[in-house]
C-alpha cells in the first residue's frame, strides 16, 4: 500500500476512534449528571397501571416501576415524576423539563420524530367506557363519528383523541379530559357519552368507579395495538442506547416481566416487537 494511503486509512481509523469515544463520553457525561442529582426526572400522567401516584406523594404504575429500575441499574438511584397532559409531554422533554418521558405514549411515527424512544415497555388496546347495555351500539371510533348526538372524551393530545380524529370525528364532540376522575364523572353526568382510554386503564378506572351503570367496550374494533417506550431527547439517543441496554438485561433476566405482568400488562407482547416496527406503524 502507498503510504499515503497508509495515511488515510490510519487518518479515518482514527476519527472513527474519536467519534466513538465522544459518543462514550457523551452517554456517560449524561449519565453522571444524573447520578449527581441522585434521580431521572420524568413526566407521567397518573393514569393507572400505566403510571399513578399515591397517596403519600410517591409514584408507582408499570411504567416508573421500569424506568426505577432500569436507571438504578445505570447508577441512578430514583425517579421524581411531574404530572403533565400528554399533548404537554414532548413539548416538556424537549424544553428539558423532564429526563424521560415514561407514561404510556405510544409510540407512533411523528412522535418518533420528536424524541428518542428506548424498545417497547407496555402495550395495550384501546377500549369504550359507556352507559351499561351499550344503547348506542358503540363498537369503533367510526360508530361515534356516524352518530352526531355522541360526543367522546379523552386525554388532549393522546392517541386516543387522535383516533377519533381520524375516524371523522367532528373536533367539537371530541372532548379533552384532564383526568381519568373528570373522565368518569363527565360521563356519570351525561356531559359525554363515551370515554376512551386503553384497555387496562378503562378497566382499572372501571373497577374504582364501582359503578354498574357503566359497561367497558373492549378492544375497540379496527383500533390497533400500541406499546410505549421511554421517551428521550433527540440529542440524547446515547443515553437511550444505555437504557435499552439495561432494559434488555431486565428483559433477559425475567425481572422486566416480574414488574409489569402483576399490573396486567404483557411482556410478551412488548419483547415480541421492536421500536424499528411500532415507529412505522400508522
Amino acid at each position: 500500500m502507498k503510504p499515503s494511503l497508509i495515511r488515510s486509512a490510519l487518518l479515518g481509523a482514527s476519527v472513527v476512534v474519536l467519534a466513538l469515544g465522544a459518543q462514550t463520553a457523551s452517554a456517560q457525561e449524561a449519565l453522571d449528571t444524573l447520578k449527581q442529582q441522585g434521580f431521572a426526572r420524568i413526566a407521567i400522567a397518573n393514569e393507572p397501571p400505566f403510571t399513578a401516584v399515591n397517596p403519600d406523594g410517591s409514584v408507582s404504575g408499570a411504567g416508573p416501576d421500569v424506568a426505577r429500575a432500569v436507571f438504578k441499574r445505570l447508577g441512578v438511584d430514583d425517579v421524581v415524576a411531574s404530572i403533565s397532559e400528554y399533548g404537554a409531554m414532548i413539548p416538556g422533554l424537549q424544553a428539558r423539563r423532564f429526563d424521560a418521558v415514561t407514561a404510556g405514549l405510544f409510540m407512533k411515527p411523528e412522535r418518533c420524530a420528536a424524541v428518542a424512544y428506548s424498545e417497547p415497555i407496555l402495550c395495550d388496546a384501546e377500549a369504550f367506557l359507556l352507559k351499561a347495555g351499550n344503547p348506542l351500539n358503540l363498537r369503533t371510533y367510526k360508530d361515534i363519528a356516524d352518530n352526531d348526538q355522541v360526543r367522546i372524551g379523552a386525554p388532549g393530545g393522546g392517541t386516543e383523541e387522535r383516533l377519533a380524529l381520524e375516524a371523522g370525528v367532528p373536533r367539537d364532540r371530541v372532548i379533552v379530559v384532564p383526568d381519568a376522575q373528570s373522565g368518569i364523572t363527565m360521563l356519570q353526568q351525561g356531559r359525554i357519552e363515551v370515554y376512551s382510554l386503553p384497555v387496562l386503564s378503562i378497566n382499572a378506572l372501571f373497577t374504582q368507579a364501582n359503578d354498574s351503570s357503566l359497561e367497558v367496550v373492549a378492544p375497540v374494533e379496527g383500533a390497533p395495538v400500541y406499546c410505549d417506550g421511554a421517551a428521550f431527547r433527540k440529542d440524547q439517543t446515547d443515553l437511550r442506547d444505555a437504557f435499552d441496554r439495561e432494559l434488555a438485561a431486565l428483559k433477559e433476566s425475567g425481572e422486566f416481566a416480574s414488574i409489569i405482568e402483576p399490573y396486567g400488562f404483557s411482556a410478551a407482547a412488548a419483547i415480541g416487537t421492536n421500536r424499528e416496527a411500532l415507529c412505522a406503524q400508522q
